[in-house]
């Protein structure tokens, strides 16, 4: 039987290895194809593939276990359960995998994008540009169709030229950006704050007016220190929860 194929990750081992696995699989898990198989190589072969011992890898599993993703069987093997969504509130310890994951695993429909003039919100983060290259998404549900969030990306032209549209569809931005275009992704800051619905994202979150959303704005940084993508996400207050975890040196 075939097993399904994870994606890479590099290793920052500044955060807890475990972690680090059970992110980028958990990613792989979410972002896969209604063909993949349902199937995950041995834990040999998974701790093979990240470059991490055993037990390592056993803990990854077994914090994808406890949340419903995947289900294991004693001599049969370790399966995808073939509903698995997005379910508890993510922790993020500083990892881009992290944040992968939490955008994964939604149906993601491409609105629109093109060329347009820098916002003015986000002139700070594009001090040396007038345009970007701008992309609309709106993401559902992929069991119920309910739309859950919108986005908003703006992208430096040069990275954006990298971009084929078709990916959005199926990988969340940082992914594209980061394992498609190749951009070196140093860092990546979070920002989380409530407001009420305007017109367009009460129309395409399917909210009352004026009800309460989550907005969350991530600005991604290149390993020169350039603002390479600037994202302004709507989320829908009753669908969407954060969670951040400090851990202690």
């Amino acid at each position: 039987m075939t097993a399904f194929a994870p994606d890479s990750l590099v290793l920052n081992r500044k955060l807890p290895l475990w972690y680090q696995v059970s992110q980028s699989l958990r990613a792989s898990i979410l972002g896969r194809r209604p063909h993949d198989p349902l199937r995950l190589p041995t834990e040999e072969q998974l701790a093979e593939h990240y470059g991490v011992s055993v037990l390592t890898m056993r803990q990854a599993l077994k914090e994808l276990e406890s949340e419903g993703l995947i289900s294991r069987h004693r001599r049969r093997g370790t399966f995808i359960e073939p509903g698995a969504r997005r379910g508890a509130p993510r922790r993020l310890l500083g990892s881009i995998d992290a944040i992968v994951a939490q955008q994964s695993g939604e149906r993601t429909t491409v609105l629109g994008h093109g060329t347009a003039p820098v916002p003015g919100e986000l002139a700070e983060h594009f001090t040396d540009l007038d345009e970007v290259v701008t992309y609309r998404r709106l993401r559902c549900d992929g069991e119920s169709g309910e739309p859950t969030n919108w986005a908003e990306n703006a992208v430096r032209p040069d990275i954006a030229a990298g971009i084929d549209v078709a990916d959005l569809e199926r990988w969340p931005m940082t992914k594209v950006l980061r394992d498609v275009v190749g951009v070196r992704i140093s860092r990546v800051t979070d920002t989380v704050e409530a407001r009420l619905a305007d017109p367009e994202t009460a129309e395409l979150l399917q909210v009352p007016l004026l009800s309460p959303i989550l907005h969350y704005t991530g600005v991604t940084y290149d390993d020169e220190g350039r603002v390479v993508d600037v994202a302004r996400i709507r989320y829908r207050g009753d669908r969407f929860s954060f969670s951040v975890t400090i851990e202690a040196e």
